[in-house]
């Protein structure tokens, strides 16, 4: 995943890596100076304080560092011959916390947290305003993944407060007979607790859907799902028959979904939130 925020006229490349954030330190040192950015970022490596940051974040961050290579660097730094570049330190110690991506798009990049440093290096006033924009982004990919809490519940409320769906929620109780029946499958003792059918009669009742009963379920049965499918896990340890499972299973499902269909205190949140 890759995006771009704008810092005092200056845009910055940014990507994810292993669900990390990393920065361009290219695009930060050319606030600086456009035409000498690599000059800027190797200057700023060969400092002893930088050395030390990065070898203790390296050993937080990173269990294959290699702590040898950087005892080298370390006693080298500050020296007046002392010279290091990016691909130098990652090739050496193993080092995770800066990647030197090549290509036109290319550049060398930073975890944030190192990437905050650099920055402060090149301006104090730079890093402040380069934090709030990332800050700014962050928010705003939350906003778009639908993790505003509040009203994704009242949202789920206005749902399930409808006879409509309330009927189409509740499960029904499952006869004797059907308990009985052993299923092939344990994900089909979960789907017929709550949906009341197995996958394959959900797929024969509807010829033209796509996906499959549990792709086609409420977000409220979705929860209970998850539910139901810990306890069966538990009951499985207790040794517990499967038709006995089935019959409990079914229970607490019709039991959750009343609960979640009836339940006041969401419509009161979705009052209050409006």
């Amino acid at each position: 995943m890759t995006a771009k925020i704008k810092v005092l006229s200056k845009e910055i490349a940014m990507y994810t890596h292993n669900e990390e954030d990393y920065i361009c330190l290219t695009d930060i040192a050319k606030y600086k100076n456009a035409e000498g950015s690599d000059d800027l970022i190797r200057n700023w490596l060969r400092n002893r304080n930088t050395i030390e940051f990065l070898g203790i974040w390296e050993h937080l961050n990173n269990p294959d560092f290699k702590p040898v290579e950087f005892d080298g660097f370390r006693k080298l730094a500050g020296l007046n011959s002392f010279t290091l570049t990016p691909k130098q330190w990652i090739e050496k110690t193993n080092a995770v916390g800066v990647v030197s991506k090549p290509g036109r798009y290319g550049g060398t990049f930073a975890h944030k947290d190192i990437a905050f440093e650099f920055a402060s290096w090149i301006s104090v006033e730079f890093k402040l305003y380069l934090i709030k924009e990332f800050q700014r982004l962050k928010a705003d990919e939350l906003k778009q993944l639908g993790w505003d809490i509040r009203r994704n519940l009242a949202k789920i409320n206005y749902r399930i407060h409808t006879d409509a769906i309330k009927a189409n929620l509740v499960p029904p109780e499952l006869s004797a007979r059907e308990t009985n029946l052993v299923y092939a499958s344990e994900a089909d003792v979960l789907n017929m607790a709550l949906f009341g059918m197995t996958a394959k009669q959900w797929r024969d009742a509807n010829p033209g859907r796509k996906g499959n009963i549990r792709d086609d379920a409420d977000v409220s049965q979705l929860v209970c799902l998850s539910n139901l499918e810990n306890l069966n896990a538990l009951f499985i340890q207790e040794g517990a028959p499967q038709a006995l499972r089935l019959r409990k299973l079914n229970q607490i499902a019709i039991h959750q979904m009343k609960l979640l269909t009836e339940d006041l205190s969401l419509k009161r949140l979705e009052a209050k939130d409006k």
